[in-house]
């Protein structure tokens, strides 16, 4: 038993943080959006990694937004553990938003392809 569905309607942040703060959330969602959508156009035509970071961090704000605005709740419902040790229960907009994060972090660490073609040059002579 690694994986359940579980109906939990969240009314508060991560792990069940400030709950029954809907007006804060969907403030503090609707600026996320409005700050990412913004960012596009800023972003270099060849940043694939930093596309899909920021299209997924997006989406899952975007999902958890409707949800907030609709039901004044997020519906979270992935259960996902084993024996005694489970993730507190998440939904897909959450995962999207985790992934984007984390391909966010991946690409600030990694070298841009100026700095790889510079490295390349260098080791050449």
């Amino acid at each position: 038993d690694y994986l359940r569905l579980t109906y939990v309607q969240n009314r508060g942040a991560a792990f069940g943080l400030l709950q029954d703060q809907t007006a804060f959330f969907v403030f503090v969602g609707v600026l996320v959006i409005g700050v990412i959508a913004a960012s596009y156009r800023y972003l270099p035509r060849s940043g694939f990694r930093l596309h899909l970071a920021l299209g997924l961090q997006l989406g899952g704000a975007i999902g958890n937004l409707i949800d907030r605005i609709r039901q004044g709740y997020v519906v979270d419902f992935v259960d996902f553990g084993y024996h005694s040790n489970w993730w507190p229960v998440f939904n897909v907009a959450d995962s999207a938003i985790v992934i984007g994060v984390a391909l966010l972090a991946l690409n600030a660490l990694s070298p841009t392809a100026s700095e790889e073609s510079a490295r390349a040059g260098d080791a050449r002579g």
